[in-house]
């Protein structure tokens, strides 16, 4: 990780830890994302990636750790940071009574330059529902909007919560457009979602979260190239400095090698003693019936149990 504040990252977070009782939601999470890109936020249900958002925008505090946001504190510098992030979130926090076109219009008055109204609208469609009140859009509908607001002020970072929620193919297809135009634009994106298919066109950097942590991250090619089924935690064998395999009294290892099944559970675990001691953990995975997609990568590291 780079330093705090580079000018490489739009978001930097290192040792974020936040509790509420005894449920731990981010367990000494660390990651970055370069400024310009998308940055896509996987995970399953209860994997800790709304608290992570929500410690990023500012709504809420995390417990330790470093949060920065454009090299800023989301807490303490939010008046400097609200004009330069947008945020969507999941069908939450638009007024029931209001007119989308009339709400969209509110909001471009808050900022110094906005961007047109007229644009978004056109851009995704809003016209045909501009006049209905927001508590009679459908799902889809609404997350239009909610983008065309987190959009609206010209952002140079932009949060978006599962945008393609609810959303038709050709809806989906607009939305995937503007974000490759965000980017393009040189807007850093950062993206949660749930659609395999989404992050792997879209995101240029890819982090899997579960239980708190990351499990792992890189580029959709990083991720899909060497991933499969990990090997046993019991009666482990240390790889020795000279290459030769013992298990009486080896000198110090260069590597500890783990054979057998790992669960999501204790592949969190050993990433969190790794992070703990100051170690590279890396998983050497074999490859069964050719290459795989991202979505077999996420299945493989937060298992296929419903939650």
């Amino acid at each position: 990780m780079l330093a705090p504040g580079t000018d490489h990252w739009c978001l930097e977070l290192d040792g974020v830890t936040k509790s509420f009782g005894d449920t731990h939601a981010l367990r000494s999470l660390s990651l970055s994302a370069r400024r310009g890109a998308v940055t896509a936020i996987l995970g399953p249900n209860g994997a800790g990636k709304t608290t992570l958002m929500e410690i990023c925008e500012g709504l809420q505090n995390a417990d330790g750790g470093l949060v920065r946001v454009l090299g800023l504190d989301p807490r303490r510098d939010a008046a400097e940071l609200r004009p330069r992030v947008g945020v969507m979130v999941q069908d939450g926090g638009l007024p029931i009574m209001a007119r989308p076109l009339e709400l969209l219009r509110h909001v471009s008055r808050m900022y110094a330059a906005p961007r047109a109204v007229d644009e978004l609208v056109d851009l995704l469609g809003l016209d045909a529902f501009a006049r209905t009140s927001v508590r009679r859009l459908s799902g889809g509908q609404r997350q239009r909007l909610a983008l065309a607001i987190a959009l609206v002020g010209r952002p140079d970072l932009v949060f978006l919560d599962e945008p393609s929620a609810g959303l038709d193919p050709q809806a989906r297809l607009v939305v995937w457009d503007l974000i490759e135009a965000l980017r393009a634009d040189g807007v850093s994106v950062i993206l949660s979602t749930h659609l395999m298919d989404e992050a792997a066109r879209l995101a240029d950097h890819v982090a899997i979260i579960d239980h708190g942590a990351v499990l792992a991250q890189g580029t959709v090619a990083e991720l899909t190239e060497s991933v499969g089924v990990p090997a046993a935690m019991s009666a482990p064998s240390l790889e020795a400095p000279d290459g030769s395999v013992g298990s009486a009294a080896p000198p110090t290892p260069h590597a500890a090698r783990l054979s057998g099944p790992l669960t999501p559970a204790a592949r969190t675990a050993l990433a969190q003693l790794a992070e703990a001691h100051g170690l590279t953990l890396e998983l050497e995975l074999e490859l069964e019936g050719g290459a795989r997609t991202l979505e077999d990568v996420f299945l493989d590291l937060t298992g296929r149990s419903l939650r």
